[in-house]
């Protein structure tokens, strides 16, 4: 289960002070990777344009996985290290997330609370919200996005309504600042949608938005259950935290977060540097698997089938 996998008993991390030398950030290298993002977009966008009738399907699919990929700036910028700048990050950010039903802000506290308690069942936003998934039935419904899309509706009502008081990781000072958040991203996503209804009809709103999104969630479902399911429920980055040696293009596209581990164990260090952090810790972490089907193919076998 958990790919390449060692006895790191007495091996330890290097502690933060020896990684500062990795910690440099870059808005060119943020640029280059967001310009390489956009022409993906572009890309895909133009085949869903072009192709007639059903050969549109494959391109909405693609359109789907590429948005769906916007996750990984958006995870990035969270921890303003996609740019140098934190103007950039911040509106980099919160435009990627909001095409997702996903606030910036919302998420900057979620997943602080997730970087300072991982894997702790008790604390871990990510275990509370979100379960392992070990009955069949849980597992494909995490997989189409079910859950996912379910908590951003709530949120999204609960910050409508002024009242965030039901998510313990989120301080009272810093409700209000989330609040606004959440009602601009609303008016941001519903100017949005109706400028693309009034310019090119509801068939592209539906082509270009709301199948990719809907499709492309599988896929970052996928990828995600990946980072910690099955790893150990300590505070030792070594080991509860698990990085896949996956594709360079799936490296390109995830802004090198499948470099797991080594992310969680340095979160200062920018995306372009992680391939040399992981270069440091290798032989030492705990969970290193070869690719992400085959990882599903061995949790698959490891499910109950049947109702939860």
């Amino acid at each position: 289960m958990n790919g390449l996998t060692h006895d790191l008993a007495h091996v330890r991390a290097p502690k933060p002070a020896a990684m500062m030398h990795l910690a440099g950030r870059s808005d060119a290298q943020g640029l280059k990777r967001l310009a390489i993002h956009l022409g993906l977009l572009l890309a895909a966008g133009t085949l869903v344009a072009i192709l007639p009738g059903w050969w549109k399907a494959p391109a909405v699919v693609a359109l789907g996985i590429v948005q769906a990929a916007l996750f990984a700036p958006f995870h990035e910028t969270m921890h303003q290290t996609a740019f140098a700048s934190r103007r950039l990050n911040a509106l980099v950010g919160w435009v990627c997330g909001a095409l997702a039903l996903y606030s910036w802000h919302f998420y900057q506290s979620y997943h602080l609370a997730h970087h300072r308690h991982t894997q702790d069942p008790d604390n871990d936003p990510e275990l509370l919200q979100q379960p392992v998934p070990m009955v069949l039935r849980g597992y494909l419904l995490r997989m189409l996005g079910v859950p996912y899309w379910r908590s951003r509706i709530r949120y999204i009502s609960e910050g409508l309504r002024g009242d965030l008081s039901a998510y313990p990781f989120i301080h009272p000072d810093a409700a209000p600042r989330i609040i606004r958040s959440i009602r601009w991203m609303v008016a941001f996503i519903l100017a949005l949608a109706m400028f693309i209804l009034m310019a090119f009809g509801w068939q592209a709103l539906l082509l270009f938005w709301v199948l990719p999104q809907l499709i492309g969630q599988p896929f970052l479902r996928v990828y995600l259950l990946t980072e910690h399911t099955l790893c150990s429920q300590e505070r030792d980055g070594l080991t509860n935290t698990r990085t896949i040696l996956t594709t360079p293009l799936v490296r390109l596209l995830m802004w090198n977060m499948p470099y797991h581990a080594e992310h969680h164990l340095y979160p200062f260090v920018p995306f372009h540097r992680l391939a040399e952090v992981h270069a440091q810790l290798r032989g030492k972490l705990a969970h290193v698997h070869p690719g992400y089907g085959s990882w599903h193919r061995q949790f698959l076998a490891r499910i109950r089938p049947g109702a939860a």
